[in-house]
């Protein structure tokens, strides 16, 4: 387990960052379950930029997804937000994560997605005023919605650029 600590923009909360693994967290019956695409292509990851007026996390840079609903598993929740923001298909990611972010305000899962049908558009621009892809070198540059976003990305596409480079006999 690795331990971020900080105040990621409005909590003022210790968080803790749990890879690959499904934790079972009790309590908080205000926690807002929430899923989110790390949708990766050609080295870059996809982000949406939040609009003004959304209530959490406004102006920042985000990735695509939301809350889950009551009678939702992540992974149907994922297919929904990524079809209503995006405009695409994705499978559905199981219960394999790429990370998990825990406070007693939110409990977010982050899941790659390497495959989709459909073109990324921006689909609800009342969530996000725009989206656009970046490369590892520009995410310190930008505002990310969580101050271990970057390193989680940047991480993340390396693993991936590793992966493409693998050659299979």
């Amino acid at each position: 387990m690795r331990q971020w600590l900080g105040s990621p923009h409005k909590y003022q909360a210790t968080a803790f960052l749990v890879r690959n693994s499904v934790m079972a967290e009790q309590g908080c019956p205000q926690r807002q379950m929430i899923v989110a695409g790390l949708l990766i292509q050609d080295n870059r990851v996809l982000l949406g930029h939040r609009s003004a007026s959304r209530e959490w996390f406004p102006e920042v840079w985000d990735l695509p997804g939301g809350h889950i609903e009551d009678d939702e598993k992540p992974g149907e929740a994922l297919q929904r937000e990524l079809r209503e923001e995006l405009g695409i298909d994705v499978p559905d990611p199981g219960s394999q994560y790429l990370a998990r972010f825990v406070t007693e305000e939110i409990d977010l899962r982050v899941c790659v997605v390497s495959e989709w049908t459909g073109t990324p558009i921006n689909a609800s621009p009342i969530e996000h005023d725009q989206i656009a892809w970046f490369e590892s070198s520009q995410l310190n540059s930008i505002d990310l919605a969580l101050e271990f976003y970057a390193a989680l990305l940047t991480d993340a596409l390396g693993r991936a650029s590793m992966l493409s480079r693998v050659e299979v006999i």
